[in-house]
């Protein structure tokens, strides 16, 4: 069957379309991008702004007509935390329906963390053994750990890239007292969050998703997106350390024209890499495997789980 998974973000609005059936590897068809920044749209009280809404509109209303055009027997439509976050998001989901006739599924953060493992278990399969999966997105962090396939421990975190940029990075580049601050942040958050995560076993295989761990990975030395999905990549602790250390001290525009970094996310990077380095620090991880399935395979996967269920 074909499956079109709309995946509504803090920085971009993506649909994902793919062929799968149960058993199979999902496959790819057709991918349809918009940047729409939604956390930036927030009022100072945390309210979808109506600029903000309006462009959620328009650019659901427009991936409904690019699945219909490539033939999906079902939209898969889901939000996470600028929706999730938002104080007006109730009315605004049902704006949305009543625009676009798209309900939008708000997914919880220990939600996401669920389905981004599952993605990761499925990919890795068995043999990775006991699997810690992190996940950096635009505005929180999710982590989860375990040895099946429905995770011990799945847990999120206000720690997105995108949150921590607008809330403690003003300077382009960052100040050092703003650095400072930051990391002092993410270590004391982190610091009671982690404690679960330390009572299990030790992970056999540790695993990060998103496109700021993928982005940390390739100006690390990892392998380009142009070598495809099967080739392996990581990042290690040592590395990102030096590299937090050279991109502390590069405005976004600077940081726009690295191999690897995207324009549109190139002022958040920063932040997502001190994340990074706290949470593998905290977790004790000196080196993780960069898988290429998150949220959106995870969450095509348990909707074919439920089909097969349901014959």
């Amino acid at each position: 069957m074909r499956l079109g998974v709309l995946d509504v973000g803090s920085n971009t609005v993506h649909l994902l379309v793919v062929d799968a059936h149960r058993g199979g590897h999902p496959t790819p068809m057709h991918k349809h991008k918009v940047e729409l920044r939604l956390a930036e749209t927030l009022t100072k009280s945390g309210a979808l702004t109506k600029a903000g809404e309006s462009s959620l509109v328009q650019a659901v209303a427009d991936a409904k007509e690019v699945a219909a055009e490539q033939g999906c027997d079902d939209l898969l439509a889901f939000a996470t935390s600028a929706v999730r976050d938002a104080t007006n998001s109730k009315a605004v989901l049902s704006r949305v329906r009543a625009r676009t006739d798209v309900a939008l599924r708000v997914l919880s953060g220990p939600d996401e963390a669920r389905l981004t493992f599952l993605a990761v278990r499925r990919w890795f399969g068995w043999s990775a053994g006991q699997l810690l999966c992190l996940d950096i997105g635009g505005g929180s962090l999710e982590l989860a750990i375990g040895i099946d396939e429905v995770p011990d421990v799945a847990s999120s975190v206000p720690l997105g890239a995108g949150r921590l940029t607008r809330e403690w990075l003003s300077g382009d580049p960052a100040t050092k007292s703003e650095i400072a601050a930051l990391r002092e942040y993410v270590d004391e958050t982190l610091a009671s969050e982690v404690k679960a995560f330390q009572k299990t076993d030790r992970p056999d295989r540790a695993v990060a998703t998103s496109k700021t761990f993928r982005s940390l990975a390739r100006l690390t030395g990892a392998a380009p997106s142009s070598e495809g999905i099967r080739v392996p990549r990581e990042l290690t602790l040592a590395g990102l350390r030096q590299l937090i250390g050279f991109i502390s001290h590069m405005s976004s525009a600077d940081l726009a024209n690295l191999e690897g970094v995207s324009a549109t996310r190139a002022h958040q990077l920063l932040a997502g890499a001190i994340v990074a380095e706290s949470a593998m620090r905290n977790l004790g991880v000196p080196r993780l495997e960069i898988c290429p399935w998150a949220l959106r395979e995870g969450v095509i996967l348990r909707r074919l789980d439920m089909i097969d269920g349901a014959d």
